[in-house]
């Protein structure tokens, strides 16, 4: 007779929701679409969806598609993110028909499209202002405000504590899934709205389909019942100051990457990136943020563990930033930044060490003896193999690993050519260089 399991003394998962299965060896794009074209449309789009497959391009997260409000607008096109009506279409990019067919042309490439949400604010004269004054918080004036501690005066703050609005919002999200069929949400300033509401909108959007949520926040507790990803602002730090302050790689390997294998939970996914809208608008650029480092950083938040974004001109080598409230379109160039992308991002989908959350390999430390300049490790998961080593400073270094339990013959990433690894390993390695080696069963 079969004994039943005690389930008591059976150790709860942390994460309680079910990422698609789609997720699992995933990348993003973040696309914006005001500056991605001349024509700033969503017709416009479609001409790169081939490119960016090719690239290797599986979500394509686009910046709000709402209109935009004119009271207190920011420059002569305002804020993507100051909205006017969550459940319409801004005429700037085209109409409800383009739109629809744009998501299908994602969806007809294999690819999935997840649309910006701003649940925190709205802009001044979006029509809930007057409908429903009392969904919005009020200084002590009495007044509308914006978020505390920002400099927003084109939008005034919601107030969650009001369940009506939670029902309206929560409708809003599943109109976009059932209307237009997207595949989920990246939610802005995910933290600022109260975590028991996200729990409760994964719930109900799952029960229309399955949905892959980021959320624009660094909170552990959001991937409990609400949140498939979220940013990785440590990491772009870390490495920020690695690329410009020389600081030693000891802060990368032994506080960061430690604490992040410890207690992060597995099936969190954090999102890797070097740019995005708001590093690049109002930070600088990838390559004033990493200059010479930019190429190693770009490699390293693809082998790290977690899922990597692509901001919209990074693979033409987008050198400036881009402007928020103007139209300022990409100049889209063949470059090597595509490249790069393109052979990591086919390693990423071929080789299970690589793949996201728990689907993947967990980050195993290489020992080596200049732990001050050089990271290395090793990700293995159902027989494949990834060994990553990283000469992140600005001096040239003659090193040595301890390959001792990764011995075997593996292929270099970039040359092609096949290289064994015995108990010890030596590299010299260049400023700034890379070595990515893997294998598959």
């Amino acid at each position: 007779m079969k004994q039943k399991t005690n389930n008591r003394y059976q150790p709860k998962k942390y994460v309680e929701i079910t990422n698609p299965e789609w997720v699992k060896n995933a990348t993003l794009y973040e696309l914006n679409i005001r500056q991605f074209s001349e024509e700033r449309t969503f017709k416009a789009i479609e001409k790169h969806l081939p490119r960016l497959k090719k690239m290797g391009i599986d979500i394509i997260w686009l910046m709000p598609v709402q209109p935009i409000g004119l009271t207190n607008r920011k420059g002569s096109l305002g804020s993507y993110y100051s909205v006017k009506d969550y459940l319409g279409i801004n005429e700037e990019f085209g109409t409800e028909k383009d739109f629809r067919h744009l998501v299908e042309a994602i969806h007809k490439k294999g690819m999935y499209v997840i649309i910006d949400w701003v649940a925190n604010h709205t802009s001044w004269d979006n029509d809930m202002v007057t409908q429903h004054p009392e969904w919005y918080m009020k200084s002590r004036k009495g007044m509308f405000q914006s978020t505390p501690w920002r400099d927003y005066d084109d939008i005034i703050d919601l107030d969650y504590s009001h369940p009506d609005l939670r029902k309206y919002m929560t409708d809003a999200l599943k109109f976009w899934i059932k209307e237009y069929d997207i595949d989920g949400y990246r939610c802005d300033i995910a933290s600022f709205v109260p975590i028991d509401f996200w729990e409760n909108v994964r719930k109900e959007l799952d029960a229309v389909k399955p949905v892959f949520m980021l959320a624009e926040a660094e909170d552990k507790e959001l991937h409990r019942k609400a949140f498939d990803s979220t940013y990785n602002w440590t990491l772009w730090n870390i490495l920020h100051l690695i690329a410009t302050n020389g600081i030693s790689v000891k802060m990368l390997s032994e506080a960061y990457i430690a604490e992040h294998v410890s207690i992060f939970p597995k099936e969190g996914m954090r999102m890797n990136f070097i740019d995005n809208h708001d590093k690049n608008s109002w930070e600088g650029n990838q390559y004033s943020n990493f200059g010479d480092a930019l190429k190693a950083a770009t490699v390293f938040t693809v082998m790290m563990d977690g899922i990597p974004l692509v901001y919209s001109g990074q693979e033409a080598g987008l050198d400036r930033s881009l402007e928020f409230f103007e139209k300022d379109p990409i100049d889209w160039k063949l470059h090597e930044n595509e490249t790069l992308y393109t052979t990591l991002f086919e390693l990423k989908h071929q080789n299970q060490a690589l793949w996201n959350g728990s689907y993947g390999g967990e980050m195993v430390r290489i020992m080596n003896d200049q732990m001050d300049q050089v990271i290395s490790f090793v990700r293995e998961k159902n027989g494949d193999k990834v060994l990553a080593f990283f000469n992140l400073s600005k001096e040239a270094v003659s090193v040595q690993f301890d390959t001792s339990f990764d011995t075997g013959i593996y292929t270099d990433l970039f040359t092609g050519q096949q290289q064994a690894v015995s108990e010890k390993m030596l590299l010299a390695m260049n400023p700034w260089e890379y070595v990515i080696l893997h294998l598959s069963e």
